[in-house]
């Protein structure tokens, strides 16, 4: 079920990270979840079942701007348009976006399956300033996931996001890493952004059998390097 759209503000820590020791769940105690990978991901940042996501921001956020990557060309933002597909060239990925919103108790909702991904409505939408959010699973209890290859991206990639109103944002990788868990980089995921920004963020590292999830988190960060008009579909 949607989250309440109320609570968007771009370019802010979404209106969640008041609940600091609430975590974003992705996959985590979800039915139908894998218990374990069904198989071992591309080593890169060795990405693995989105099982648990990176916990929610704290309200300690620095309300320091961060400043605009050097190599951005000054690409002017755009404004708020529900996402509808993701395109990751190098890694073979086209998906379409479903919305996420928030569960009663302050987690995030998850796609229910495998595929597709999600984007999290409470976060800036992808173009507007701000850090926009995207979620997906890497592997399922059926197999590989949408973002089983995402450990695999790399600085200078192209990441495409094709909007409702019919433009396309296109963001350039600038780096990507693998956090574990308890050391997740918030304000870097969700901090304030003088500028458009995506993140897309799944699990990674060894599967812990006993907690039931994967350790690490794998995020891609990226900015708007171009707009467009979306190509139209044959």
């Amino acid at each position: 079920m949607p989250g309440p759209r109320s609570s968007r503000r771009p370019g802010r820590a979404p209106a969640w990270c008041a609940a600091a020791s609430v975590a974003l769940v992705l996959g985590a105690a979800v039915p139908g979840c894998a218990a374990e990978p069904s198989a071992p991901p591309a080593d890169a940042a060795s990405p693995a079942e989105a099982s648990s996501a990176p916990p929610a921001p704290a309200t300690s956020l620095s309300p320091s701007v961060s400043p605009t990557p050097s190599w951005i060309t000054g690409e002017p933002p755009l404004g708020p348009s529900t996402p509808v597909e993701l395109q990751i060239p190098s890694i073979g990925v086209t998906t379409t976006l479903m919305e996420l919103g928030l569960r009663a108790d302050g987690s995030m909702e998850v796609p229910p399956g495998g595929f597709p991904a999600g984007w999290y409505s409470g976060a800036p939408t992808p173009g507007e300033v701000g850090p926009a959010i995207l979620a997906g699973h890497v592997d399922w209890s059926d197999g590989p996931g949408v973002f089983y290859r995402l450990g695999e991206v790399q600085p200078g990639d192209e990441v495409t996001v094709i909007r409702e109103d019919g433009s396309a944002a296109v963001f350039r990788v600038s780096r990507a890493g693998r956090y574990p868990k308890d050391a997740f980089p918030t304000a870097e995921v969700y901090g304030d952004l003088d500028h458009a920004a995506l993140r897309l963020i799944t699990c990674g590292g060894t599967f812990d059998r006993a907690a039931g999830h994967y350790r690490d988190n794998v995020v891609v960060f990226a900015e708007l390097a171009a707009t467009r008009a979306a190509a139209a579909q044959p």
